[in-house]
């Protein structure tokens, strides 16, 4: 058996990357694509490597032969590679297709060594590796037979987002036999660019076969295993956090991203914090039957977004702002304050990131649940000369919730002082207490020190949206603020999802109801682990405390056996925690028996 790369193209996607040099000779955690791929196919131990050449192709010539490869390599040139597509390159190396059995590869391809073995070691003689369609995939895509046959392959123009479930997407990796080649891929392809000419791709000529009554290639599904096609800076990107360097290097990479898992459809994302149970399905397909007037028509402005959250909080809208995330919230909240400020820590580290490190005066509980109570933080900041404190209620990550009541006290407690409070409620909807929301119209009029923050992305499960509100009785402060951030901070989307909110608050209800009940049963069947104490938590999310493992590692663990991400806390806590969401039952059960198997 031999190998065939096809590398002539120019590969503009990737823009300076690819100015001097063709684009397999991008590099990932430091490889050249194409050092990776020669050595994965030597050994296999094929009997010669081909490689089609075009642009740049002296130099890519040159830096092979730096490589060590033993395995003979034999290069063919495209003199036209930039006018023609990778089905002229292919034509002229169709004598060599002819000579024997052909493992076919486009250039830009990283991927597993499992990748290989599982093609070749598969007996069928004639495949195209294909995998299931994801979000992130571009390309040539087919339809599957039970029995692997081809039954169809669509293009880019008769694609349909509502079938992509049916669809598989082609890897580019594929193995001819000598007969197909000489039969049937040969005549075909040579017809076919008569006919069509040279601007195709090699796949065109597959479809047509595949038209044949008696099939001759088959298809052979990937199994879990690792690949990425590089064709932007973006798929660069992603592939560094999937093949470059150690896992350690890997895994900082992939927390690094701080969101964006939808790239990553295989693994489950334990780290980032939603609701589970909300939003339902028919909010959904409502905002998806307005899809289109959304994209195409600029969102209100502040004023009228902060009617929408008004209305839905029930407050005057002098009161409450509107934010692109909590987060837009926060940056703006903090710069309007002075003096020195009270954390409890460790906490949600974007408020002190806000404030000046100088200025910060922290509790912290000395306890390894890291719990306090409203006493705790009054007899701490007694006499400590803060202008104002900040509380996370639940607490992220400890999951500590201070009663309705108590908070209550807090507010007399910092109104009498003359200290501001800023209260984070963004996962008060998860704990058990009925009614533990400080967003009150008559509770924020009688206190104007106070500052109520909610995350709507974390309580609803709309993280995409970008959404949050603070709401508080110093309008000043809010007028304020409101000229701060830009008049259009919000999209379409998140506008439209607050005008229908209050037709789902029944589902909503039902929601939590079920993150509460799921919490209860995840925490109990985590305590049951060894090696784990779990720390009670009253949010969507519990963090544990392990007892001989190191975070990291189990960490690592996880997320490359099991692809399955959570929270390690070692920097924040300087102990052995980790923090873990609540998701459904079905994917608690999954991580469930992921930690018994590495804790055992």
């Amino acid at each position: 058996m031999q190998a065939l790369i096809l590398a002539a193209g120019m590969g503009k996607r990737l823009k300076e990357l690819t100015q001097n040099n063709t684009k397999c000779m991008v590099k990932v955690g430091g490889v050249t694509l194409i050092d990776r791929m020669l050595h994965q196919i030597e050994k296999q131990a094929v009997s010669r490597i081909v490689i089609v050449v075009g642009y740049e192709g002296r130099k890519l010539i040159d830096y092979i032969a730096t490589l060590d490869i033993k395995t003979p390599v034999v290069y063919v040139e495209n003199p036209i590679y930039d006018q023609t597509n990778n089905i002229y390159s292919l034509a002229l190396a169709k004598d060599w297709l002819c000579k024997e059995d052909t493992l076919l590869f486009e250039s830009d391809l990283i991927f597993e060594d499992s990748v290989l073995d599982l093609l070749i070691n598969d007996p069928r003689d004639t495949l195209a590796l294909v995998d299931k369609f994801e979000s992130w995939m571009d390309g040539t895509c087919v339809k599957l037979s039970k029995d692997d046959r081809i039954t169809s392959f669509v293009s880019k123009k008769e694609f349909r987002f509502e079938d992509k479930d049916e669809y598989f997407k082609t890897v580019n990796i594929s193995k001819f036999s000598r007969d197909f080649s000489e039969k049937y891929y040969i005549p075909f392809l040579e017809a076919y660019q008569k006919a069509l000419g040279y601007n195709k791709y090699y796949e065109e000529v597959l479809k047509v076969i595949t038209i044949l009554d008696v099939p001759r290639i088959r298809a052979r599904r990937l199994e879990g295993q690792l690949w990425y096609e590089i064709d932007d800076a973006q798929d660069l990107d992603i592939a560094e956090s999937l093949f470059a360097g150690t896992p350690d290097e890997q895994a900082a990479l992939i927390q690094g991203r701080y969101g964006g898992y939808w790239r990553y459809p295989k693994m489950k994302d334990f780290c980032y914090l939603v609701n589970p149970y909300f939003p339902p399905r028919k909010m959904l397909d409502e905002i998806k039957a307005n899809f289109d007037i959304l994209i195409s028509q600029y969102p209100s402005g502040m004023r009228v977004n902060s009617l929408l959250a008004a209305k839905n909080f029930n407050v005057h809208t002098e009161n409450i702002i509107v934010g692109n995330g909590a987060a837009e919230l926060i940056k703006s909240l903090m710069s309007q304050f002075y003096g020195k400020t009270g954390f409890i820590r460790p906490t949600f580290e974007e408020y002190p990131h806000r404030y000046n490190e100088p200025d910060t005066v922290s509790l912290v509980p000395g306890n390894p649940d890291f719990s306090y109570t409203a006493d705790d933080i009054m007899t701490f900041f007694e006499g400590k000369g803060v202008s104002q404190i900040v509380i996370v209620n639940p607490d992220n990550p400890s999951g500590n919730y201070i009663p309705k009541q108590d908070l209550l006290r807090l507010v007399d407690w910092t109104g009498e002082k003359g200290i501001k409070l800023v209260i984070d409620e963004s996962f008060v909807d998860f704990a058990d207490e009925a009614d533990s929301t400080l967003i009150d119209r008559e509770l924020l009029d009688n206190n104007p020190h106070l500052y109520v923050m909610k995350s709507i992305s974390k309580s609803y499960g709309v993280p995409g949206l970008r959404l949050g509100v603070l709401a508080s009785g110093d309008i000043a402060t809010i007028a304020r603020m409101k000229k701060d951030v830009s008049i259009w901070n919000i999209n379409s989307f998140a506008e439209f999802y607050m005008q229908i909110e209050e037709k789902y608050n029944s589902c909503y209800a039902e929601a939590l109801v079920k993150i509460r009940a799921e919490r209860a049963r995840f925490a109990e069947e985590l305590g049951k682990i060894e090696g784990i104490r779990v720390i009670p938590s009253q949010a969507n999310f519990i963090m544990v405390e392990l007892r001989n493992a190191s975070p990291r590692e189990l960490l690592k663990a996880l997320l490359f056996k099991h692809q399955l991400l959570v929270k390690d806390l070692s920097s924040k806590t300087g102990g052995k925690y980790l923090r873990i969401a609540v998701r459904n039952t079905e994917d608690n059960d999954m991580l469930l028996e992921a930690l018994k198997e590495e804790l055992k």
